[in-house]
């Protein structure tokens, strides 16, 4: 796609655009371009009215580019970056905006917030969300959030993902459930964080090779709830091994069984392809990235 001055795309509309692909959303872009969403909204229609082709399809949440905004995003994100470095050249630099990171809410915690603290002191300003994966990554795509800890390889091609760190997962009970048995499992209550179980799920189908069909008994939507709930006696659960390290040392918790081949889960750090530059987003993704190798 080649674009020239005689096809009266002004910078504006294009910079509008730019933005617009890379928040994932006419809002997000509207609010760092500091226009108003109408405004964001009119202009992209007017650039799509002047190329005659089609460049976002709108969502319930936010935007998803077409192959040709992809293009036209590629050919001209870099003299407009340019441009815009030229422009500020000898401007008072502004801090940079709050990170959004969103992710697990044990990760976040136990992992996460830990290996970023030293850099909030140097002001590194961090916006935390928790949730569920599926949620987390439509936040994403609608340009809600900067970085995603994601549970899962996200699909697509708005959206790129690195892998962060390796979970093993490990059935646990209290010491009071440790005579079970893989035949007497079923005498205990199980505890999970959704309704569907899909951690304990993916283990029984990985370790015993079957459909797990049981029901929870508790649900709590935080591991570190269902770990409490474990310690306490309730029932067993499967959580991964990071979150329990202490307890299984300590004799709070049991192994119920010690697999040669255990569950192994990989969570990826997501971030939208092209995404404006921030560089805080940079560091705290350097950081993550680093530290990860660690966990």
């Amino acid at each position: 796609m080649s674009h020239k001055p005689a096809d009266g795309l002004d910078l504006a509309l294009l910079r509008t655009f730019l933005a617009v692909h890379r928040a994932g959303s006419f809002t997000s872009a509207a609010r760092v371009l500091g226009l108003s969403q109408p405004t964001v909204t009119s202009q992209v229609r007017l650039l799509e009215q002047r190329l005659r082709r089609q460049l976002f399809e709108r969502l319930p949440r936010g935007v998803r580019p077409t192959s040709v905004a992809d293009e036209l995003a590629a050919e001209v994100a870099r003299p407009l970056d340019e441009l815009a470095a030229v422009l500020d050249r000898g401007q008072p630099a502004a801090p940079p905006e709050p990170v959004h990171l969103a992710g697990p809410a044990e990760i976040l915690c136990l992992r996460v917030l830990p290996a970023l603290a030293p850099h909030v002191a140097e002001g590194l300003r961090l916006r935390i969300t928790t949730g569920l994966t599926d949620e987390l990554l439509e936040g994403l795509r609608a340009g809600r959030f900067d970085l995603v800890i994601s549970t899962l390889r996200p699909r697509g091609r708005t959206l790129t993902a690195v892998p962060l760190m390796d979970e093993e997962f490990v059935l646990v009970a209290a010491p009071r459930w440790a005579h079970l048995t893989p035949d007497t499992l079923r005498e205990a209550p199980l505890l999970t964080y959704a309704e569907d179980l899909p951690i304990a799920r993916r283990y029984w189908r990985h370790v015993f090779g079957v459909r797990l069909t049981t029901q929870a008994a508790v649900v709590m939507p935080d591991l570190r709830g269902v770990l409490s709930a474990a310690v306490a006696g309730a029932g067993i659960t499967v959580l991964p091994r990071y979150l329990c390290a202490d307890e299984l040392a300590s004799g709070a918790l049991v192994p119920l069984l010690e697999p040669e081949d255990p569950p192994i889960n990989t969570a990826y750090l997501a971030q939208r392809a092209g995404a404006t530059p921030n560089r805080h987003v940079t560091l705290v993704r350097d950081v993550l990235l680093r530290e990860g190798r660690t966990w």
